[in-house]
């Protein structure tokens, strides 16, 4: 399962495995107090992208399409996260002050979209299942 929090929130035992999905470290903050399992910059938008967007949600949309792009050109970077959580609860830890248009809401809902995919369809479907015993 992957969670979500800033990085300004109170640490939980419940955070599971605490990931850093940004290039920068949040201001005004400790390695101490973020109680991180790791900072993963490489699966942050690039500099040019987070620019370009500067949490505009107007550019919410255009900015999930070319961020996604950038992972799919870059699995390596987003691999651990999927293998981690498979074993538990991952929490993408990032700092933006907007909840909603993050580049973690985006990683999230990327991941999401990759582990679905693949999960066949005929495995994850008890129809299939049934038919392939009765017949």
């Amino acid at each position: 399962m992957v969670t979500l929090k800033r990085a300004y929130d109170p640490v939980a035992a419940t955070d599971g495995k605490r990931l850093l999905v940004e290039r920068l470290w949040p201001r005004g903050l400790s390695k101490d107090r973020l109680k991180l399992d790791g900072w993963i910059r490489e699966v942050a938008p690039t500099t040019e992208l987070r620019k370009w967007f500067g949490h505009d949600p107007a550019k919410w949309r255009q900015f999930r399409i070319r961020y996604f792009r950038e992972l799919d050109s870059q699995p390596e970077s987003w691999r651990s996260i999927v293998s981690l959580a498979r074993c538990g609860t991952v929490t993408l830890v990032y700092s933006s002050h907007d909840e909603e248009h993050n580049n973690a809401v985006a990683l999230r809902e990327y991941l999401q979209l990759k582990t679905r995919r693949r999960t066949s369809p005929r495995r994850s479907n008890p129809l299939h299942q049934s038919r392939r015993a009765s017949g």
